[in-house]
């Protein structure tokens, strides 16, 4: 082996170690708060409503940073956006640890989600260069890093915060801080890596202008935005709901939100390569319609299929990489910003879709008793129906997106 090809392995080696360890202390980031949540809500006297709309506020933090980092990824390139996106979070860490005011935790927060969108973004953008073959099960690969530290990240958050450090409990605040001062790590492999595109001429970039001429472009949109919010909600919804409808404790809600992501990331380890196979449209449909089925008959059967909770996780978990896949197979050399369009979009429909599960989830409360134990139950229950609603929706888009690319012989 030449000194030439030692050099590129170990260059690759690096740049994987970016996008694995990245998704990594992603999904740390993003699912430590389901423990939490319960705790942060005590200590600042919220209701569900507010914080429903806490979680929005969030969500239109990595919003604003999807819509600026693709502009940042050209001028300073994916090496310097990823660092400072993972610095970002964990000086969001020592804020949220110093925080004992409402607004001065929720600015902290935001941050910290200012930090994952530009994370979000780099890393998508990063595999789309490099994984240029088998496109479907790379992407998912590199997704089931995610749903793994997801698995492991409820569990370890609510051990942590019972962790006694000099005398001091960690408590949620001290959690933050530990779990996102793994960042660190990340920016090390990133700093010995260099990246891929950073050098493509702008003459040979398509316009968004032009790019969103293309129907197929806004069907991903309406995919990926329904498909994320069924994702996502679970990690900000499922321990609470669990804890409140059925009387579970802080340890047997956390296990089964772990029990979703152990599915989450066992499928995109094991179903990725189906993607490949069976074309990246049909993909999405049949997993999201799988996910929607699980949800609603977890919801309809009570807590003796509260299981199916967790087993949803292998379905919904397919679709952001398999429409990263797509993306990166449509538009190769136009990649960062189909991604960063589409992502940005799906930005919104997170911020509405954490806003509406807790309008409905109080609205439905006042209709039955907000204060009785039914009305507390048909509650949540009606909002985590938005949660599978959303799965529904996004299969229904997929079928509109699988006969629009037939009829023009364009099926991925």
């Amino acid at each position: 082996m030449n000194l030439q090809t030692r050099k590129s392995r170990h260059m690759y080696t690096m740049q994987l170690a970016t996008i694995f360890i990245g998704f990594i202390v992603f999904g740390i980031s993003e699912n430590i708060k389901g423990p939490a949540i319960p705790r942060i809500q005590f200590d600042f006297n919220l209701d569900e409503q507010q914080l429903g709309t806490l979680l929005s506020l969030n969500a239109l933090g990595y919003l604003i940073a999807c819509s600026f980092t693709a502009v940042l990824v050209r001028k300073w390139g994916i090496k310097a956006v990823s660092i400072i996106s993972f610095a970002s979070m964990i000086i969001s860490g020592v804020f949220i640890y110093l925080s004992h005011t409402y607004p001065f935790f929720a600015s902290s927060y935001f941050l910290m989600y200012i930090g994952n969108g530009m994370l979000e973004i780099a890393l998508a953008i990063l595999g789309a260069r490099i994984f240029v073959k088998n496109t479907g099960t790379m992407m998912n690969l590199s997704h089931f890093f995610y749903g793994l530290s997801s698995t492991v990240a409820p569990l370890l958050a609510t051990g942590v915060m019972s962790l006694t450090v000099f005398g001091h409990m960690l408590d949620w605040r001290g959690m933050y801080l530990a779990m996102l001062s793994l960042c660190l790590l990340p920016i090390v492999a990133a700093l010995l890596s260099t990246f891929p595109g950073d050098d493509l001429q702008h003459e040979d970039r398509t316009s968004l202008k032009t790019l969103t001429r293309d129907p197929a472009l806004w069907m991903m949109v309406m995919i990926l935005s329904f498909g994320v919010v069924s994702e996502l909600a679970v990690g900000g919804w499922l321990v609470n709901f669990l804890e409140k409808a059925y009387s579970w404790s802080t340890v047997e809600a956390s296990s089964m939100l772990s029990a979703f992501f152990l599915t989450f990331s066992l499928g995109r380890l094991l179903l990725g390569p189906l993607t490949d196979r069976m074309g990246f449209v049909l993909s999405t449909i049949l997993f999201s319609a799988f996910s929607a089925i699980c949800t609603f008959a977890a919801i309809a059967g009570g807590e003796r299929l509260a299981f199916l909770f967790a087993v949803s996780g292998a379905g919904i978990a397919m679709i952001y990489p398999t429409v990263m896949a797509f993306i990166a197979r449509r538009y190769p050399k136009d990649s960062d910003t189909a991604i960063t369009f589409v992502v940005t979009l799906m930005g919104i429909g997170s911020v509405i879709g954490n806003y509406v599960i807790g309008w409905v989830i109080e609205g439905v409360k006042i209709v039955y008793g907000a204060t009785t134990e039914l009305g507390i139950l048909r509650g949540l229950q009606a909002g985590y129906g938005v949660i599978g609603l959303c799965a529904a929706i996004c299969a229904i888009s997929g079928i509109i997106l699988y006969g629009y690319l037939k009829k023009r012989q364009e099926l991925i």
